[in-house]
């Protein structure tokens, strides 16, 4: 650096002696302005060099590089860490709506299984009832048979007694009377 600085002081223009007069004596008068910036420079870098500033700015510097490569690694490591949670929500959410659809398909499978089971009962309900319908009717009609039987059996015997009892006398009505006795005392034992 110290030969830098002597280089660049040599080939300065005010360092040359010019054709306009200067010489090496007069750029180091102090009432050359550019000697004099240059001594405060060179005063500035020793002030610099002798408090270590380099070294500090540098290892300033290594300090941040080293705590932005702390921060980056630990974005790269919270990054990695959300895509695994989302990859694992997503997951989720797959397993999720496939568990949805197959409860939403369990769910119409059980609802026309309930609507078929439904119809069987309601056919059989109806096929129970119009069997019952049926055996009343049936009843009804032998109950009304019968009585139209036994109504016919009273008017029978009724107008058979009247025509009877006008045809017969007490004696034949005494031969029928002992007839009929011994024929129920017949038939019961």
């Amino acid at each position: 650096m110290r030969y830098v600085i002597a280089v660049s002081v040599l080939t300065t223009p005010a360092f040359a002696a010019g054709e306009d007069g200067y010489s090496s004596y007069d750029f180091t008068s102090l009432f050359n302005t550019d000697f004099v910036v240059l001594i405060g420079f060179l005063l500035f870098l020793a002030i610099l060099f002798y408090f270590n500033v380099p070294s500090m700015l540098g290892g300033m510097l290594d300090n941040r590089a080293r705590q932005i490569r702390a921060d980056l690694d630990e974005a790269r490591a919270l990054r990695e860490e959300a895509q695994t949670i989302l990859a694992s929500y997503e997951r989720k959410q797959r397993e999720v709506a496939a568990q949805s659809e197959r409860i939403v398909a369990s769910a119409r499978e059980d609802a026309a299984a309930a609507a078929e089971q439904a119809k069987a009962d309601l056919k059989a309900s109806i096929a129970r009832r119009l069997q019952a319908a049926e055996d009343q009717i049936a009843s009804a009609e032998q109950s009304a048979v019968r009585d139209v039987r036994n109504r016919a059996v009273d008017v029978a015997v009724a107008a058979a007694a009247q025509v009877i009892a006008a045809q017969t006398t007490a004696a034949e009505a005494n031969k029928l009377i002992d007839n009929a006795i011994t024929e129920v005392e017949a038939r019961l034992h």
